[in-house]
């Protein structure tokens, strides 16, 4: 599977931004889709996840209530919707994707969000 993500820029706090990322490749066999972050000087973290098969969704808690994930199966992709962007969710975001709960994430490349104060 590849994945392409699109839709990061800069926004103002308290504005709203929605990622996009659409699957190629064998989608047939995608488990979940879901959205990670690297702020500048930290590691990687988990933001959310959507399992393909029912649409159940998980989020950490940093951004339960602001940020909401959904997927298009018909175009296998899959959608961040961000409410109420803080300072502190400027990162560059990674679309990942699974085979299996316990398989290894595959990326896509990056997209930068910016929010200014």
């Amino acid at each position: 599977v590849q994945l392409q993500a699109s839709g990061g820029g800069l926004v103002q706090a308290g504005g709203s931004l929605r990622l996009s990322c659409a699957a190629s490749g064998r989608t047939f066999s995608v488990y979940d889709m879901g959205w990670f972050r690297q702020a500048p000087g930290k590691e990687r973290e988990f933001v959310g996840r959507i399992r393909w098969d029912g649409g159940s969704t998980s989020f950490a808690d940093s951004v339960k209530g602001r940020f909401t994930i959904s997927r298009d199966i018909a175009k296998n992709t899959v959608y961040l919707q961000m409410n109420n962007l803080k300072p502190e969710d400027t990162a560059v975001y990674y679309c990942a994707t699974r085979t299996s709960r316990i398989a290894n994430n595959v990326w896509d490349q990056g997209t930068l969000v910016t929010v200014s104060s």
